[in-house]
Parts: C-alpha cells; structure tokens; sequence
C-alpha cells in the first residue's frame, strides 16, 4: 500500500508543485462556489447547467476557503485515491479473480495518472466516486431477500451520480443488468433500485419547487444535461482528447483478448466479468454523450479497465517476464506524456499538445479593472472571471443568450431587467457589442456605464 501511495505522488505531486494552471471545469466550479457560499441556489440565482450536488460541493468548499484552487486539486487526488482503493477492495472480496492484491489499485492509478485533466476537479470525478461505491451494493443482489436496503442503496448512490453528472444515469442499466443475473426476484429487484434511483431526485426537485427553480431545474439540467454539446463542455478539444482515450483503448482492448482466452472457474467469477462488459458498454454510452470530451472523460473507461488489466497481468508458461514489461512500457508512456510539456519539442513530436495550453489566460488589459468586483461577460469569453466573481445570475454564456440573443421580444428584456436590475455589476465586458442597444431598452439598468479606459469592450457602473 505505501509503494502503491509513494508511486502515484512520485507521479503527480512534481506537476503539481510546479504549478498546473486553472482548468476551465475548475473556473466553472468556482464561479458557482461563490455565488452558492453567498446564499444563492442554483438555476434559481445561478444560470448554469452544471447538476446541482457538484454546485453544492464547490459551495461548499467555497466557504472553507475562497477560490480553494489547492482544495480541488487535494480533494480530486483524494477522491481517486478512493476510487482506486474501494474498487480494488470490491474485487479482492467478491473474489472475481483467482489472484488478490493491489494490482487493480496500481493500474487504476497509473492509467488515472495519464491526463492532467484528472488532477482537477469536475463535476464527473465526483459522480464516479458514487458509482464505484454502488459496485459492492449490486454484487451480493443473491440475497436481497434478506437485505434490501443493499439495492435501494446501490439505486440512491447512482442517483447522487447523476446529480452530479446527469450522463452517469445510464448506469441504472448496470443496476438492471446485476438484478437480471443475481437476484431471484428480478422485478421487485428492480423497483427498489429505481425508487432508490429517484430518491434524491424527488427531494431535490421538491427543494428547487419551494424555492421558485424547479422549472429552470427541469431545463438547465434534465434537458440540456444529455445534450452531447452541454456534456463537453469544459472539456479539452478533440486533438487532445481522444488520443489520450485512444491510449487507453488499446490498453483495453489487450487487456480484452487476453480475457478472452482465460477460463474461470468460478461462477460468481463468469457472472462478474459479465456484469463488466455491459460497465463498458455503458461507460461507451456516457463518453458518446460527452463526445470524449466531458473533463474527466478518461475516468468512465478505468473500472472496466482495471479488471479486465488483472487478466493482462498474469503470469505466462515460460515468458514470466512478458507481464512486467509490459507494465513498465505503460508506466514509462504515461510519464512521458504525462510530462511532455517540460521537454522541449515533444510535444510536436508526439502530436500532442499539452493540456496546460488549452487553459484560460489572463488578459493584461483586464488587470485595469479592480479585482473582486462582479463582472458580467456579454459573450463566450471567460478570462475576466479568473480575477473577478461573476454577475448574478449570468454565469454560462449559452444560457444567457436565451435573454441577451432575443432583445427583441419583451420577455427577455423584462427578464433580464429584473435579474441585473436589483443588483447591477460593476463591470461589463461587451464583447457582441449588445451595450447600445440594452442601454435604449433598459436605460434605468444599463445607462450608468462608461467605457474604461485602455481596456477595449469594458464598461464601469458610474459612481
């Protein structure tokens, strides 16, 4: 276990030190942190399509320390430390492979330790944390009879999933799918993991009802949550994305043919490496959705991965050393493209780029502008946000511009008077050049800016 820990800090704790820049699912995060530590509820007083445990979470995080960068980065190592820990522990004692250890834990972390994406943390990171803990809740299904709370718990621990993460849904059908080969009473089975499913759903839903947000729950998460444009966002661009997935599924698809040409005696054994084919089926549904390029994407392939890497890892008759060098080869890849960024011209080399490129930059023009004050963004641009909170409720562009893209309809105009009104920001960066015309239709809200100086497209509340 100490080898094991001294192994993944020896790999991610000199990134870390030197400093990985601000993610954009991490801005995200803090933006919503602020604004719920400030007493403000989601979809309600915060336009943003992110599932609201992951807001709740990031609240509260905010309240331990403001803007917490170094308390994701701790919390996301943490979280796939016990992802990785409680999955090897499920394996060891459900006895799904002939041989215990932490051989799952060692390969979950190494491949874990491929994308910097996962030194951060999202929304999906933390929905997976409940889906690996409802693994050992589905396995012993054999005897709901004698305890079902173990199903109700197993439906409850996907449900806070998906309110993290909606895609992570789809893995009720893993629920099904354990009920089908283990239980004897598949049909009551399966009604008390979907109640156990919709649980949390009903008590969030009534709480967003008694505060005025449950139709803004209903579209900016239920709708748009399975949207594949709303699941990327935040994510890296596909150049980076997939080829990292890519490494990964060939890991996979070695660990699958070697599977495939091992016997298993046991039947709980055949039953288990059943159950995680269909785990992969579903985690290739949740990345379809995603487009691969949801943060943390990599994470939905390591569960599947893991097992089926056991089988990999088996000694061979006569080429006992086959496995070990194979491990090293996967442990040398991941620290060279792990670390490519500090190597001069390898990047080009591998073409891949890294991922610390692809991270919001400060704008010099906005260092102008007094830092802690709200600022509303008129567009898709995000970088005024890395030294300023965000005006309420404005926090997502694309939801935005359902009010600030239909000026011409009273409705929208009537709304957004009523959201900037009681409280205007400080700042506006214009960058669709919509300032004129919002200060013809509402001059009361937006008739007190001024240009700032030196800083083009930025706009200051008049004293």
């Amino acid at each position: 276990m100490l080898v094991l820990l001294a192994l993944v800090l020896a790999l991610r704790l000199p990134l870390l030190w030197l400093g990985l820049p601000l993610t954009a699912a991490e801005l995200r995060l803090l933006l919503l942190g602020e604004g719920v530590a400030a007493g403000a509820w989601p979809y309600r007083d915060l336009y943003d399509g992110t599932a609201p445990l992951a807001a709740a979470v990031a609240g509260v995080l905010e309240l331990a320390w403001g803007r917490p960068v170094l308390l994701y980065r701790t919390v996301a190592l943490l979280l796939l430390l016990v992802q990785a820990l409680r999955f090897n522990a499920v394996l060891n004692r459900a006895d799904v492979h002939p041989e215990r250890g932490y051989l799952a834990a060692l390969t979950y972390l190494v491949v874990g330790s491929l994308s910097t994406e996962l030194d951060a943390l999202s929304p999906l990171l933390l929905g997976h944390t409940f889906i690996i803990f409802a693994l050992s809740a589905l396995l012993p299904t054999s005897r709901e009879g004698y305890d079902n709370r173990r199903l109700f718990r197993a439906g409850f621990l996907i449900g806070l999933a998906a309110l993290c993460y909606l895609p992570l849904a789809f893995f009720v059908g893993l629920g099904f799918f354990a009920v089908l080969i283990f239980a004897a009473s598949s049909f009551r089975s399966a009604l008390l993991l979907v109640c156990g499913f919709l649980s949390p759903y009903a008590v969030v839903a009534t709480v967003f009802l008694y505060v005025g947000a449950l139709p803004n729950f209903q579209d900016m998460h239920l709708e748009r949550g399975l949207h594949p444009a709303v699941a990327a966002t935040d994510g890296l661009p596909p150049a980076v994305a997939w080829p990292l997935l890519a490494g990964a599924a060939v890991l996979l698809a070695l660990a699958l043919l070697r599977t495939a040409s091992t016997a298993l005696g046991l039947v709980m054994q055949a039953k288990f490496r059943q159950l995680m084919l269909v785990w992969l089926l579903i985690a290739v549904a949740a990345l379809v959705v995603g487009r691969g390029l949801a943060p943390g994407s990599l994470l939905l392939l390591l569960p599947p991965l893991t097992y089926f890497s056991l089988f990999l890892w088996q000694r061979l008759p006569g080429r006992e050393w086959a496995p070990e060098l194979l491990f090293v080869t996967v442990l040398g890849l991941v620290v060279v493209v792990r670390y490519r960024d500090l190597v001069p011209g390898l990047p080009t080399l591998l073409h891949l780029p890294a991922e610390s490129t692809f991270a919001p930059q400060p704008n010099p023009a906005y260092r102008r502008l007094v830092a802690g004050r709200p600022v509303l963004v008129l567009g898709p641009g995000r970088r005024a946000y890395l030294a300023h909170p965000a005006a309420r409720p404005y926090l997502d562009w694309p939801l935005a511009a359902a009010d600030f893209g239909h000026l011409t309809e009273y409705a929208a105009v009537v709304r957004v008077g009523r959201s900037l009104g009681p409280n205007p920001p400080t700042y506006i960066i214009d960058q669709n050049r919509l300032l004129p015309r919002l200060r013809y239709l509402l001059p009361t809200v937006f008739g007190g800016y001024e240009l700032v100086p030196g800083v083009p497209g930025a706009y200051q509340l008049k004293k």
